[in-house]
């Protein structure tokens, strides 16, 4: 901070005129100085601030770099235009922007700059007999603190200079807009580019209780001049439609300010009021500058201490236009844990049949998120405050599966901090255990609010009010809004919540038409949460268990084969088929049918002389032998070819048949296929038609890289695709 001394003069009692012009000068230099960088912006509001420097077009103001000025060192203020090659001091640049000359005008140039520093008037002099300095008038000497108020957008209104005499702190408003030593009317709030954006405030007496709670991340405002601020003369309208608490000094100038500060909120429309009880144990004029210098808990005071409730929030319906949405360009929140698997203020649902392991899953995944470490893909962006309510295991053998997990070593120590879970609980969540769960959660981090309150399981908390069980969807929707959400709002309602619930065991039928149906309660559940997680072990005999999700603020995840491997979990090869195993087994031997079907068609054909294209073999063969559509037979045939099962030969006139000209391949054959051609006349006697036996080699095969006809090297040799690739794992 720099001071700004005030300084009168009286020329006409100077004894050395010339000596009293050149002192005036000065001080007014020093003064244009002290505000150089208002003094520029009010000339050339297009200059822009690039390191030290300020630059701008030219003495116009235009756009552009030629015209540069100092702003540190002992060359601040000096500045020089290169296109014309002028230059000086603030009062020269002062005069060349106004058209004058510092030569010809100078008591112009003077009178204007006296003007805009609008407290250098000069008629007035503070003189002694014995020295010719000039010395302030005001008694009050520098300034120890200052303040700006700003416009919404950042533009400088006013600022609040803080003056400690002998006498008392005194304080003294400069409107920035008048230019002159007054209180700017009406009134602004302070810190009015932080609040217009935030939807709860906190008001409090005075600007150094605001800057101690804004230092901490607390948005906070005041009123100029405090206590003292008359209500009417400040503008409280940027409060609207926000909620308010208002954090008074403790003395009765302080609870005065508060009730009539809180009169103004709901004239302007806020939505909420209330006024905090200052704890009884703190001494007078105890303020919200004090508790931060003796920290004191201001978050905690400000969510949860004693209020006096003014005017209380209605629930508003919130609305947007497609307009607002497309306008909208603001980041989207950080993820709790990536991607989307929860999100600030969201609800999951992790659940899965009894004894498929949701609690040891759980308490791993947990204790990764607590860590900063990916678990299974699932990533935090941080190491996150987890809170694990846990109603199901006794402290000795939570400790033991603790110790079981395996946690990167060089992140242990974030979990060992942010991780904190209670031993069996044996309480349900109804008014009584809120009471009990709601400070021992909000106490548990010394540093800050939980990110994620994780309950384990719901059943052995849950409290459906009159309504019925975990079943009843009533019920289940009364927990969630009443019980689930209450605990939340209390302690962060942007934390995170995680239940873990379990469902009945899942049918093969259930599985492949909708899994999440078979939470307790899903009608509700599903229509609540924003994310569902299920643990799902699709054959009793293997270890291997499958995740599955479903989420509401994100694209879809796909299914995770996942096991316990050496007391860690792994996502593990899901190659072999795992899900839907029967109904896989029975695809695969439906497509081992049509192989042999094709095959044996195929082979017997030839033996009658006839031979096909894969588009007459498909017409022909449509529907019969159960082989399906001209398209599914198509689809078989070019799968065959690709495995080596089916080849082609595109000699046919060497068997009678007429050239390949309008296929791609040419004829369909298989291993050892036999075509027989008529080589004479029936025979008169038995009727019989001789006929001759030839071999069908191939000539062509399908590549199963390209796709494309490749003629084959050895036609003796029938190579199958499949033991290429049984070949090759094997080396």
């Amino acid at each position: 901070m720099t001071n700004e001394p005030v300084i009168w003069l009286d020329y006409n009692s100077a004894s050395n005129p010339s000596s009293d012009l050149a002192a005036d000068t000065e001080v007014l230099r020093q003064a244009l100085l002290d505000r150089l960088e208002d003094f520029l912006f009010e000339m050339f509001p297009q200059g822009k601030i690039r390191g030290s420097k300020f630059y701008v077009g030219d003495i116009e103001g235009s756009p552009g770099r030629s015209l540069v000025v100092e702003l540190e060192g002992s060359r601040r203020g000096l500045w020089k235009d290169f296109a014309t090659d002028e230059g000086g001091d603030p009062i020269d640049l002062w005069a060349r922007f106004r058209g004058l000359s510092t030569r010809h005008d100078f008591p112009q140039v003077m009178e204007q700059l006296r003007s805009w520093l609008g407290h250098l008037p000069a008629t007035t002099v503070h003189r002694t007999a014995l020295h010719a300095k000039v010395i302030p008038l005001d008694e009050l000497g520098p300034y120890t603190a200052k303040w700006d108020y700003l416009t919404t957008s950042g533009e400088l209104l006013a600022c609040v200079y803080r003056y400690d005499p002998p006498s008392g702190k005194e304080y003294r408003p400069w409107d920035v807009r008048a230019r002159m030593w007054r209180t700017p009317d009406p009134r602004p709030l302070y810190n009015l580019p932080a609040i217009s954006a935030a939807q709860a405030v906190v008001l409090v007496e005075g600007e150094k209780c605001a800057e101690a709670l804004i230092t901490s991340g607390i948005i906070a405002t005041t009123t100029m001049n405090g206590a003292k601020a008359p209500v009417n003369k400040t503008d409280w309208s940027p409060l609207a439609g926000k909620k308010i608490v208002i954090w008074p000094d403790r003395d009765s100038p302080g609870w005065d300010y508060a009730e009539a500060a809180a009169r103004a909120c709901v004239t302007a429309g806020c939505d909420a009021v209330a006024i905090l009880v200052p704890p009884t144990d703190k001494p007078d004029k105890w303020d919200a500058a004090d508790a931060m210098a003796e920290g004191f808990d201001c978050r905690t005071f400000i969510t949860q201490g004693e209020r006096r409730v003014v005017k209380a929030e209605l629930a508003k319906l919130p609305t947007f236009s497609l307009g607002a949405l497309l306008d909208d360009d603001s980041p989207l929140p950080d993820d709790l844990i990536a991607p989307r698997v929860l999100t600030p203020g969201g609800l999951l649902v992790f659940g899965g049949a009894p004894k498929v392991g949701k609690s040891d899953f759980l308490l791993a995944w947990l204790t990764h998120m607590a860590a900063g470490a990916v678990f299974l893909g699932m990533c935090p962006p941080r190491p996150l405050r987890v809170f694990y309510l846990q109603a199901e295991v006794q402290y000795h053998y939570l400790r033991e599966r603790a110790k079981s997990v395996v946690l990167p070593a060089s992140r242990l120590f974030e979990a060992r901090v942010n991780f904190v879970a209670t031993p069996q609980l044996r309480l349900i969540l109804d008014e009584a255990g809120l009471a009990q769960i709601i400070p021992a959660v909000s106490n548990a981090f010394m540093d800050g609010l939980p990110d994620i309150i994780a309950i384990d399981p719901i059943r052995n908390v849950f409290d459906g009010g009159d309504a019925g069980g975990e079943n009843d969807n009533g019920a289940m929707l009364f927990f969630l809004s009443q019980r689930v959400e209450r605990l939340r709002d209390a302690i962060n309602p942007q934390a995170g919540v995680i239940l873990a619930h379990h469902t009945r065991k899942l049918g093969k039928k259930q599985f492949e038409e909708d899994p999440f149906q078979a939470l307790a309660g899903a009608g509700s559940l599903r229509g609540y949460y924003s994310s569902g997680m299920l643990l799902y072990r699709p054959d009793e005999a293997r270890t291997t268990r499958q995740l599955l999700f479903e989420l509401r603020n994100g694209p879809g995840l796909p299914v995770k084969a996942v096991d316990k491997i050496n007391g860690e979990w792994r996502e593990v090869n899901s190659s072999e088929r795992l899900i839907r195993k029967d109904y896989g087994e029975r695809l695969d031997a439906e497509r081992r049918r049509k192989r042999d079907v094709i095959l044996q068609i195929l082979f017997d054909e030839a033996a009658q002389g006839r031979c096909y294209t894969t588009n007459q073999f498909a017409e022909a063969f449509e529907g019969k032998a159960g082989l399906g559509a001209n398209r599914t037979i198509n689809d078989r045939l070019s799968v065959l070819a690709t495995n080596g099962y089916v080849k082609y030969f595109r000699n046919g006139e060497d068997y009678g048949l007429p050239p390949c000209e309008r296929t791609k391949f040419g004829f369909l054959c298989v291993e050892g296929m036999v075509f027989h051609i008529l080589c004479g006349d029936p025979n008169l006697n038995t009727g019989e038609i001789p006929m001759r036996e030839l071999s069908v080699q191939p000539t062509h095969y399908k590549c199963p890289q390209s796709g494309a006809a490749m003629p084959v090297e050895n036609p003796e040799v029938w190579v199958y695709q499949e033991d290429i690739n049984q070949g090759s794992d094997i080396a």
